[in-house]
C-alpha cells in the first residue's frame, strides 16, 4: 500500500493524514513526525511571533495567502504568482520580492551605483529646479544629467534636452554654434590655406 492509502493522526490538528504531510524524524519508530507539516509551520511561526514581541521587535500579523498567490514582505501585498520573477534556489520556486519592489529598488541602487545619490536627493534636486527640465524649462524633469569625464552630476533634464546635448557630444562651443545657427548668425568658416578653416572670433 502506498503512503496515501496508509493514514496517520496528527497530534496537533488531530486530523488522519497520507505520510507523506508529515515530515521525516529518525527518533521516532514510524519515522515520522507527530505532527503534520502544516502544524508545524503554523506552531513555527507562532514561536518566532513570540520572540520578536519578547524582544520587542514588531510583528507581522499573519495574512492569509490564497493559492496562487504570494505575500511581498517588503510592499506587504498579496500578489498572484505572475507578478513575481523565477527563482529556481528558492523552496516556492519564486523571488523574495515582487516584481513592481525588486523594480523600484533596481531603481534605487542604479542611481547609488551611477551617480552617487539617493532617491532623496535626486528628489531634492528636481524640486530645486520646480520639477521641470533645466535646458527647455517646459518638460517634466526625469533624466540625471552629468558630466561623463567628471562624473559629476550637472542637473535633471527631459528625455529630449538630454539626449540632444548627447548628439552634441556634451560639447558647449558645438552648443554656441547650434544656438548662433539658430539665431540666424551661423558662423562661417574662412579658408585660410589648402584644408585649414579658420572660425570667426
Amino acid at each position: 500500500m502506498s503512503d496515501f492509502e496508509i493514514g496517520k493522526r496528527c497530534a496537533g490538528c488531530e486530523r488522519v493524514l497520507a505520510k507523506v504531510c508529515f515530515a521525516a524524524d529518525r527518533n521516532r519508530r514510524d519515522g515520522l513526525q507527530t505532527r503534520c507539516r502544516e502544524c508545524v509551520a503554523e506552531y513555527s511561526a507562532a514561536h518566532y511571533r513570540r520572540r520578536r514581541a519578547a524582544l520587542g521587535k514588531t510583528v507581522r500579523e499573519k495574512v492569509e495567502v490564497p493559492p496562487g498567490h504570494k505575500l511581498c514582505r517588503t510592499c506587504g501585498e498579496v500578489k498572484a504568482h505572475g507578478e513575481w520573477h523565477r527563482n529556481a534556489t528558492a523552496s516556492d520556486g519564486l523571488s523574495t520580492r515582487c516584481k513592481a519592489c525588486r523594480a523600484v529598488q533596481g531603481r534605487a541602487g542604479h542611481l547609488k551605483r551611477q551617480y552617487g545619490m539617493t532617491e532623496a536627493e535626486r528628489d531634492e534636486l528636481v524640486a530645486s529646479q520646480k520639477g521641470l527640465c533645466v535646458i527647455c524649462l517646459s518638460a517634466p524633469a526625469i533624466h540625471m544629467d552629468h558630466c561623463h569625464e567628471t562624473g559629476k552630476v550637472r542637473g535633471v533634464l527631459c528625455f529630449n534636452c538630454n539626449s540632444a546635448i548627447g548628439k552634441l557630444g556634451d560639447d558647449p562651443d558645438t552648443v554656441r554654434r547650434a544656438a548662433a545657427y539658430l539665431e540666424g548668425s551661423s558662423w562661417k568658416p574662412t579658408l585660410v590655406a589648402p584644408g585649414v578653416y579658420q572660425l570667426p572670433s
